[in-house]
């Protein structure tokens, strides 16, 4: 008996396949394109670093044309984002093992203002950096994080396979209108840097595509596939552990070990483990912790 092709070449899971791999690659070359271009830059005037809670990558003497092309094309993908998902939600609404129109929509508008960040990195530099706090950038991952714990409490729940109940009721609002959020977080803290070739720029960039290829996959089985959808939540901390490693102010272990322990406690157990298997990856994070702090001391992070 003939199986029946799925009637629009979308509809298949291939095309699912190849939009996340497809845009993995991207990711990873236009990083490498970031790294290249970044060479540029190194005669940007800046000013002298002025502590933790100082953003160095942004110009000394910032102009209209600096702040308002910036703002215009963050204001302009942001709305565009938001719409494609408004549209999804009331237009769309089910979910499909390969792609809608609609996905590949959000994929090229991503992709459209990706390379206008780096043209306008190269001709006016700021991000929204010149203009708002450091602490911003750095909370809206911080509250996108949060709001997948909560999300994901009904499934392997907040602390060790355990769900909490109050989590319940917040994790159900955050599902239904969690696109605009995570859409806002990846495009402020997108926008906020200018495409720096630093280790630190391009890790963080590497991590933001992702995010932005994440969000571009709504409605689509591949969204929610669990190993995909975990790698991006542990990568953060690979993200920061390496950020911290780069800047050689020996605060590493601290990011580290504080993400990993989140994996301990909550994300590993979603997997579907066994018990022994979770016990053994248990040990060995605390092994490694024992290993780094016996030699530094408790006192240090």
């Amino acid at each position: 008996m003939e199986t029946k092709a799925p009637s629009n070449t979308l509809e298949s899971p291939r095309a699912a396949r190849i939009a996340l791999w497809g845009g993995i690659a991207f990711s990873v070359a236009f990083t490498a394109l970031i790294w290249w271009a970044g060479q540029r830059l190194v005669s940007i005037p800046h000013l002298p670093d002025q502590g933790a809670a100082w953003y160095y990558w942004k110009l000394s003497v910032p102009t209209f044309w600096t702040r308002f092309t910036v703002w215009a094309f963050y204001f302009l993908h942001q709305v565009t984002l938001w719409g494609l998902i408004y549209y999804a939600q009331t237009r769309v609404k089910k979910y499909t093992k390969g792609l809608h129109p609609v996905n590949l929509w959000a994929l090229g508008v991503n992709a459209f203002f990706i390379l206008l960040h780096l043209v306008q990195t190269h001709i006016w530099y700021d991000g929204l950096a010149q203009d708002v706090s450091i602490f911003s950038s750095q909370g809206s991952v911080i509250l996108l994080l949060v709001a997948i714990l909560l999300m994901e409490n009904q499934r392997r729940g907040l602390f060790l396979g355990k769900k909490v109940s109050f989590a319940k009721r917040i994790g159900s609002f955050a599902r239904k209108y969690h696109g605009y959020l995570f859409a806002w977080a990846t495009v402020y803290t997108f926008w906020y840097h200018p495409m720096e070739n630093t280790p630190g720029h391009l890790v963080g960039f590497l991590y933001m595509f992702l995010l932005l290829l994440q969000g571009s996959l709504f409605l689509t089985r591949i969204h929610l596939n669990k190993w995909w959808t975990l790698t991006q939540e542990v990568a953060v901390g690979v993200h920061g552990t390496l950020v911290a490693i780069f800047q050689g102010m020996g605060l590493w272990p601290m990011f580290a070990f504080g993400f990993a322990g989140i994996f301990i406690l909550t994300q590993m157990h979603g997997l579907g483990w066994s018990r022994l298997v979770r016990w053994l990856v248990a040990g060995v994070y605390i092994a490694a912790a024992l290993l780094v702090y016996s030699s530094r001391g408790v006192g240090h992070s």
